[in-house]
């Protein structure tokens, strides 16, 4: 598996139907006003920062910052295609995400992830990285369904000056 990270494409037809897919599983999962995925256009705004994982043609998982903030970007759109998971893919995109935030100065990134079994393995890698539990923040408020998470990112270290 050669994977490729790019910023998304709008323009290509396969980035819709993968993103409509995500909005389809999570349906079941709770109700209506407990679900918070972006569709397509929440992703466009200018505000978030859509990352695609290309497995050759196909999109292996994708990832978003959207900017509540100054110095604070939520994580949105975090999936991996139902073929490709258990491979580290969600690690590598959350990685990646962590890395821009952090090269563009974020301070802190936080995440809204469902509360059910469902989520189990993406509360474990968010955790896994270093995220806690946090209040509500944003525009959220305290809901049975979800789990709110933060992070607060090392500031980048600064370049080493060299001396002669």
């Amino acid at each position: 598996m050669t994977l490729a990270l790019r910023r998304a494409d709008f323009s290509d037809p396969r980035l819709p139907v993968f993103l409509q897919s995500h909005l389809d599983e999570l349906r079941p999962t709770g109700p209506a006003e407990s679900r918070h995925a972006l569709d397509l256009t929440g992703l466009r705004q200018p505000s978030v920062r859509l990352w695609v994982a290309w497995d050759g043609e196909a999109i292996a998982a994708t990832g978003a910052l959207a900017v509540l903030e100054p110095g604070h970007e939520e994580l949105k759109s975090m999936r991996t295609a139902p073929g490709m998971r258990g491979r580290g893919l969600g690690r590598l995109m959350l990685g990646h995400l962590l890395e821009d935030a952090a090269a563009r100065s974020v301070e802190r990134v936080s995440l809204e992830t469902g509360s059910m079994e469902f989520f189990a393995p993406a509360r474990r890698l968010y955790e896994s990285a270093g995220f806690v539990a946090c209040d509500p923040f944003g525009g959220y408020k305290e809901d049975p369904n979800s789990v709110f998470m933060s992070l607060t990112l090392s500031a980048p270290a600064s370049p080493k000056v060299l001396r002669r």
